[in-house]
């Protein structure tokens, strides 16, 4: 039996219709009743089903932090996947993300020792692989560099992948997969569908840099593939494309039908837009919009290299653009239904 940590998320959610949809017997974690109704509403994109296939899955309510629920989950499972993180740009998030990624990767890790698991299967990001000092494309070898630039959430998913590689040395078979930005639908509040809710709404602006994209039926693909190999002991960036920011938004303003972003946003207008957003976060107490590690991120201008992946297992990536486009099309088929 297969179990999935983080299953009511994009990559998650996407993993679990695969896996039902292939018939085998699956477990999936979930933290509350409104998360599921987002995998149903994935299941219906791919399906005239979604509700068979969705109660082929066997919920268990926990999460990675809950140590004894967590524990329960893996009673008679031999393989796991673990796509569960906490992902965030907000300054006072890191102890939670530590608590989320390392800590609760660590606790995934000792039960998969403890259950004697046959596999695991660990979704990273390129922000654990870190940007390059050259011009040249970042593979899977290059070392870690930390330093100041880094941000919160790339040290702690490096510090969870540092708990799965301790698992290898103590006998563990593990792979790990390190995507770019995931381009997928039915989450258009949170990840990369928060640009099509933008761009739809209006966005003016567009980042100066650049960075690797994948599509998420292509992230699921290559973890299942892995999963069922004899690869061990290895990780594989998935990109699909590098691509500007400013290409990858005007394709999506055109496949919502909406205005195109034609203004560069400068490092000066920035740390404008940083400042004021600070100044409304102290003021109305929410969360921050602009902070320094999401405008190094839109300013990065790293090429990922995600052929390793192709040349191991054969896998061919969908094009950029055709994933833009039918995430467009999934957008507005759900804004036609609100």
């Amino acid at each position: 039996m297969i179990l999935v940590t983080g299953g009511t998320g994009l990559v998650g959610s996407h993993l679990l219709y695969e896996l039902a949809l292939k018939g085998q017997k699956v477990r999936a974690l979930y933290r509350n009743d409104k998360r599921l109704s987002k995998v149903k509403h994935v299941f219906s994109y791919y399906s005239d089903d979604p509700k068979t296939l969705f109660n082929r899955i066997e919920w268990v309510l926990g999460d990675i932090t809950d140590v004894p629920k967590l524990q329960s989950a893996f009673e008679g499972i031999t393989h796991v996947y673990h796509c569960a993180a906490l992902i965030s740009f907000q300054p006072n998030d890191y102890y939670k993300m530590r608590h989320v990624n390392i800590t609760g990767t660590a606790n995934v890790v000792n039960l998969c020792l403890q259950f004697k698991i046959e596999k695991l299967c660990y979704v990273s990001s390129i922000a654990a692989i870190g940007s390059s000092k050259t011009n040249q494309a970042v593979t899977e070898e290059q070392d870690w560099q930390s330093d100041k630039q880094v941000s919160a959430y790339a040290l702690t998913k490096y510090g969870g992948e540092m708990e799965v590689w301790r698992g290898t040395q103590e006998g563990l078979a593990a792979v790990m997969v390190n995507p770019g930005v995931i381009i997928g639908p039915g989450y258009w509040k949170s990840g990369s569908g928060t640009l099509f809710t933008m761009i739809k709404r209006g966005l003016k602006y567009h980042p100066t840099g650049r960075t690797g994209f994948v599509d998420v039926k292509d992230v699921v693909n290559a973890m299942t593939g892995l999963m069922s190999s004899n690869i061990s002991i290895e990780r594989f960036i998935l990109i699909s494309e590098n691509a500007e920011w400013k290409r990858v938004l005007t394709e999506m303003a055109v496949g919502l039908e909406a205005k195109i972003p034609r203004h560069r946003a400068s490092d000066f207008k920035l740390n404008i837009a940083r400042w004021a957003d600070a100044i409304r976060s102290v003021l109305l107490k929410k969360q921050r919009r602009v902070t320094k590690s999401s405008m190094r991120s839109m300013a990065s201008r790293t090429i990922y290299d995600g052929s390793k992946i192709t040349n191991t297992l054969g896998l061919k990536y969908q094009p950029l653009s055709d994933s833009i486009a039918s995430n467009c099309r999934f957008f507005l088929s759900d804004q036609t239904k609100t």
